[in-house]
């Protein structure tokens, strides 16, 4: 019988990046990456378009929907799958150039095949807003790479539930997790900043983030123009700034390749910590702990 000590030495071992080039795992890397990506697509064209008539390739301007929340969403997705792209390439031992040429730019290229397939429907069209939210996403890592090689502002990620959903779960979801991707009222946007990384010879925790976020309220439809009564009273669409502590766990410390792998995949939300609340045309507040 295998000892849990020895199986976990063998799951460290995998997870333990090349020292040099592994050829079969980079190509088994580039290989599963590329057919995930064309599944996704071709899974998000029969169970999202294909319900929708098609229309000619065509472009909307959806910039002032959503407060631009939604906007923020494809930076923060073009940004992290470049970066688990880029990442699990270096697992197999590649270069940083080979990094940042095969995979960095995974997130831009997947998330503007998506703008294709929106601007084939009727239902929506290809955003030119979208597109640049994709490509700041990119940029954002690769431009890090490039001049620290190293990730000092990372965006991340926390939700929490919003009364509004209920209201209209057609558009804001039924489920928690439809709400996730769908009610921009309960998302937060954040850019977690390393502060050590600024002042590597301060005393300053190498863990130690600061947080600044984004997140939005009060909206029923992306559709600014649209009023609506919400506890028969107006709903007022307005932005909140978020100043917080943070934590970038890939800055721990361990040997231990599991908890590195674990630290990486969870580096992308952002930590309950005491939080400053600024709400435009309102008092700031204060919370000892916020998500």
């Amino acid at each position: 019988m295998t000892s849990p000590t020895y199986a976990q030495n063998r799951i460290s071992s995998f997870l333990k990046p090349s020292d040099s080039l592994h050829l079969k795992r980079k190509n088994s890397v580039l290989l599963i990456e590329a057919v995930s990506a064309t599944t996704a697509l071709i899974g998000l064209n029969q169970l999202w378009y294909a319900d929708y008539p098609r229309s000619k390739f065509h472009f909307i301007n959806d910039n002032k929907e959503w407060l631009q929340m939604d906007k923020l969403g494809h930076s923060y997705s073009s940004y992290q799958m470049g970066r688990f792209g880029a990442e699990l390439l270096q697992w197999s031992g590649a270069t940083q150039q080979q990094q940042l040429l095969y995979c960095a730019g995974l997130g831009f290229t997947f998330l503007t095949a998506v703008e294709i397939l929106d601007g084939f429907s009727s239902e929506w069209g290809a955003s030119i807003g979208d597109v640049i939210a994709n490509a700041s996403g990119t940029a954002l890592f690769v431009s890090q790479e490039l001049i620290w090689k190293e990730q000092r502002i990372i965006p991340k990620f926390s939700f929490q539930k919003s009364p509004y959903a209920a209201e209209r779960p057609e558009l804001l979801g039924s489920s928690m997790s439809e709400q996730l991707l769908k009610d921009y009222n309960g998302q937060t946007y954040w850019l977690s900043v390393n502060l050590h990384s600024f002042a590597k010879d301060s005393k300053i925790p190498k863990w130690l983030n600061v947080a600044v976020g984004l997140g939005a309220d009060g909206m029923l439809s992306g559709d600014d123009d649209k009023l609506f009564i919400f506890n028969d009273e107006q709903l007022a669409r307005k932005r909140q700034f978020y100043l917080s502590f943070d934590v970038d766990l890939k800055k721990i410390d361990t040997k231990s390749h599991f908890l590195k792998t674990i630290f990486t995949v969870f580096n992308t939300i952002k930590i309950p910590a005491p939080t400053v609340e600024i709400t435009a045309n309102e008092s700031v507040k204060v919370h000892l702990l916020h998500f």
